[in-house]
């Protein structure tokens, strides 16, 4: 429902129009760059050097331009806008490269042993913060045995791979379950004392005195340091080299950039690469709880994120005061731990057009929350049409995940999954999205609703019995109740699913309930206490649909969808063939979604009005009498090549 438009006296709407433009008669445009100086006012003629100068003066409804150069500092803004109308712009320049790095550049370095070099860095560099002290800890980490720091160092702009052993630099022994082994040889450790840090790297051939040689010094590139920073705009930079801690979901999630618990960002047209841990993040504070688990043992990781969730309700977790950003079109990569994280803080967000990959390749170290994008309470997020590749898991819905949207993205080459949906009741929507990795999805979850997707994975469900998580008032933060998993409940409609051709694994699923099940096809739901709603799904090449399933089509022909990347341009190959066009499909709305079992919200739109899934991946508006199965409205006949991204 739209706002009634206010009605006001003429000579009151007269003061306020003056107001008004005598406010924008006076935004100011502060300009930033590399040959200006932080003694200058900001003009164009006479430019600040520093981004963190002009930050300092901005108010709301300002512009801060940076022009072309490289800029090595952390943005910590003092201060948001105060509306969407009068907000706090910090853009590049148009046409220009401007590029913000929390690095600095490290010379002198002195032969140590055969290919290795040691460099003295005095700590002075540092300040307050060293990330060759700082370790990687937090809730769900995983350091795979060994101790790991937030710096790193870089060699024309790669990244080397620490080692927590200095003979491991003098030797270093390649890793062999990554995709680029022979980068794992160029390894670096460091240590400190009360005034240097030392760091020795092995350089094998190159001499780092005559290459471009960086390491970590900054925690982040741009994070405020207090919550409430709202109605922020970070457009068109290049963002690299940050030294982040573990964004935990009980954590202060701190990323290469970071809302920090605000309002209102946009994040637009950036590329965003190279963090230790995590690249964007819409995550929580400090104040509610930071890594509460590591810190208390006694009480599970469940509980304990139960009780930070009362407690950010307790701090205004609410429509009005967090979350509502836009991330869109920027490219996120070389993330180590997740491409855009945000526990609790991405509520009633959209993020769309991103292209995001090279997530957590180096494998140094693990954890729970890693991710293309890592949501916990994407209450009524939209995510949309994202090209997320070589990230690990793909999506990661983890805990309230209600009125969620994910439609029209495109995932493959993903290693663990391309989308998991943990402890979340619905009801959300997943719907004309191209799922090509091994594990199309992983289902720990009740309440979706999944519609005209290619899924060419296989499935896995599982149940949750002993965890209880939260549900939610429709539209809203406000808790509902809590709830565990039983699995199922969920809608799969207008689907197509293609198998790998093999009969079915040993043992049969015939007479048996396991707690978990995975393969090609809705079959490994049979088993689930709670019972799916289908129709109009195809199945090819051997994936089996769910018990009792009626209208479905199976055929064997195998469509053999492959992923083309030409010239900045991904087309998908397949072959449908013309039978699988004899579907029985039908149009999806709120009306045949129904309720979800838990919750007992409908499928709807975030402003409540009822929900009809009438357009595909491109969205191109579908036919009701020639609807087709799968992502595609009309994909067309025989063999396709499919212009995805």
């Amino acid at each position: 429902m739209f706002p009634t438009r206010c009605k006001v006296p003429g000579r009151v709407a007269s003061c306020l129009a003056f107001v008004c433009a005598a406010h924008l008669a006076y935004a100011a445009e502060y300009h930033v760059a590399a040959a200006g100086s932080d003694q200058n006012g900001g003009s164009a003629t006479r430019p600040f050097r520093t981004i963190s100068a002009a930050a300092r003066v901005a108010q709301p409804g300002d512009t801060i331009t940076v022009h072309e150069g490289t800029y090595r500092e952390r943005v910590t803004p003092p201060r948001g806008g105060d509306s969407d109308a009068r907000r706090i712009v910090y853009q590049a320049a148009p046409g220009e490269k401007v590029m913000i790095k929390g690095s600095e550049v490290v010379r002198d370095w002195k032969l140590f042993a055969p290919g290795v070099w040691k460099a003295v860095v005095p700590n002075s560099l540092f300040g307050a913060y060293n990330p060759y002290k700082d370790l990687i800890v937090g809730d769900w980490f995983g350091a795979k045995g060994r101790p790991h720091h937030t710096g790193e160092v870089y060699l024309n702009g790669k990244s080397l791979f620490e080692t927590h052993l200095l003979e491991r630099v003098l030797q270093p022994q390649a890793l062999t379950d990554i995709v680029d082994v022979e980068g794992s040889t160029y390894t670096w450790f460091a240590e400190s004392d009360d005034r240097f840090t030392y760091i020795y790297a092995n350089f094998h051939d190159r001499n780092p005195n005559q290459e471009l040689v960086e390491i970590n010094v900054r925690d982040s590139c741009f994070y405020p340091d207090q919550p409430g920073r709202n109605y922020i705009t970070i457009r068109g930079f290049q963002m690299a080299h940050a030294a982040t801690q573990w964004a935990a979901p009980t954590a202060e999630q701190i990323g290469l950039i970071g809302t920090h618990w605000s309002k209102g960002w946009i994040i637009e047209d950036n590329a965003v690469s190279d963090s230790k841990c995590a690249c964007i993040s819409l995550g929580k504070e400090r104040k509610t709880g930071h890594n509460v688990w590591v810190n208390d043992p006694r009480k599970d990781g469940a509980t304990h994120y139960n009780e930070v969730i009362l407690r950010a309700l307790q701090f205004g977790w609410s429509r009005e005061n967090i979350g509502s950003h836009i991330v869109r079109n920027n490219t996120i990569f070389n993330c180590e731990q997740a491409g855009i994280v945000g526990s609790l803080g991405a509520v009633f967000s959209q993020i769309t057009n991103n292209h995001i990959y090279n997530v957590w390749t180096k494998r140094q170290f693990n954890g729970a929350e890693m991710g293309g994008i890592k949501l916990h309470g994407a209450i009524d997020v939209l995510i949309q049409h994202n090209r997320i590749h070589h990230a690990g898991r793909g999506l990661w819905m983890d805990w309230m995940a209600q009125g969620t949207r994910i439609t029209g993205n495109l995932l493959y080459a993903n290693t663990t999954d391309d989308l998991f949906v943990e402890v979340n009741h619905g009801p959300f929507l997943v719907d004309n999205n191209v799922f090509l990795s091994g594990l199309s999805l992983s289902d720990m979850s009740e309440g979706g609703a999944y519609v005209h997707n290619l899924m060419a994975g296989r499935i896995l469900s599982r149940p949750e019995p002993t965890r209880s998580t939260p549900y939610h008032l429709p539209h809203s933060t406000a808790l509902a109740g809590l709830n565990s998993t039983t699995g199922g409940d969920n809608r799969f409609y207008n689907n197509i699913f293609i198998g790998n051709g093999a009969p079915p694994a040993a043992p049969t699923e015939t007479g048996t309930n396991p707690l978990r099940f995975g393969g090609y096809g809705l079959w490994v739901y049979n088993h689930r206490e709670l019972p799916l709603f289908t129709g109009g799904n195809v199945y090819f090449k051997g994936a089996r649909g769910y018990t009792g399933e009626t209208g479905a089509l199976t055929l064997a022909a195998d469509p053999a969808p492959a992923i083309v990347e030409e010239g900045g341009h991904v087309y998908l190959r397949l072959n449908l063939g013309a039978d699988f066009r004899t579907a029985k499909t039908r149009m999806v709305d709120s009306a045949l979604l129904k309720n979800a079992k838990v919750s007992a919200l409908p499928y709807e739109n975030g402003d409540g009005s009822p929900l009809v899934i009438d357009t595909d991946y491109f969205g191109k508006k579908r036919n009701p009498a020639t609807l087709l199965a799968g992502p595609f409205a009309d994909p067309g006949q025989g063999s396709l090549r499919i212009e995805v991204w």
